[in-house]
């Protein structure tokens, strides 16, 4: 699991290889990945937005914007948690994800949260190191 925390806004993200929609013969591998979005302000807040900066192994960058997740703009009062999951599809075995939420206070403070990078390796991939 990956973590990270701005301004007591915990969010931690659990990928997961998605072998079943995966087809390696095509180039396609697919993952999945678990966000838990914990408040441990005290200010309530609503993801407003959300940023993904996703880089397969051969470099490729594919940044992805919008509102909320999953459909949703959740607003999570002190001691809250959100919980979602979503996917992601390469064309490579290997890469990484990271970004953030554009969050907004009640007072309609907006501040971003960081969501730590995360690798996206398939099962079993060998790696070379020099």
């Amino acid at each position: 699991m990956y973590r990270a925390l701005t301004r007591d806004i915990e969010v931690v993200v659990e990928p997961f290889y998605l072998e079943e929609q995966s087809d390696p013969d095509d180039d396609r591998y697919v993952w999945g990945y678990r966000i838990v979005i914990s408040n441990h302000s005290k200010t309530a807040v609503k993801l407003v937005t959300r940023y993904w900066h996703i880089t397969d192994m051969n470099g490729i960058v594919d940044e992805v914007t919008g509102p909320g997740v999953v459909g949703e703009q959740p607003h999570l009062k002190p001691g809250d948690t959100y919980e979602y999951s979503s996917g992601c599809p390469l064309d490579t075995p290997s890469g990484m994800m990271f970004g953030h939420y554009q969050m907004e206070t009640d007072d309609g403070e907006q501040f971003h949260v960081k969501i730590p990078a995360f690798s996206l390796d398939t099962p079993n991939l060998l790696r070379t190191l020099n």
